[in-house]
């Protein structure tokens, strides 16, 4: 089974949905675990309802730091957010990384629903960047707006 390892700064939303969404859309193929520079302690309380909207509850996950898988072997890393990339320490058993570069739904701004509807587009986004890398399609992606 292949490992992959998701960061971003404060694993509370991009990698966290990102880690249940790898792990659907790759049963048995994949082992996903995310993890954070920064992290925040928590996960965010939109991102949990974002992924049960599409029935995967992320509400028992936690947030929790890159230094804890920094002997383990990836078969992959990803980063989803500029920050990561930049701060987060070279792991030696990385064997291929990748930067998707993702907006970060916690800035979001408005009311709740405003605030959600970005969360939804970001996992839309997660979603699609995970399915190109699996089919082997990967595409650079464009800098978040």
């Amino acid at each position: 089974m292949k490992r992959v390892l998701i960061l971003c700064t404060g694993n509370s939303c991009r990698s966290q949905m990102a880690e249940a969404l790898w792990q659907r859309l790759a049963p048995g193929d994949w082992e996903a675990a995310s993890a954070g520079a920064k992290p925040a302690g928590y996960v965010h309380p939109l991102a949990v309802r974002a992924m049960a909207e599409i029935d995967l509850d992320i509400s028992g996950n936690r947030s929790k730091h890159v230094d804890q898988f920094k002997d383990a072997a990836f078969d992959l890393v990803v980063t989803v957010c500029d920050g990561a990339k930049d701060s987060c320490p070279a792991l030696a058993g990385a064997k291929q990384t990748c930067h998707w570069p993702l907006d970060d739904p916690a800035d979001a701004t408005g009311s709740e629903e405003e605030r959600f509807a970005v969360f939804r587009r970001v996992r839309g986004e997660i979603q699609d960047q995970i399915n190109e890398y699996l089919s082997g399609q990967e595409v650079p992606r464009k800098p978040p707006k």
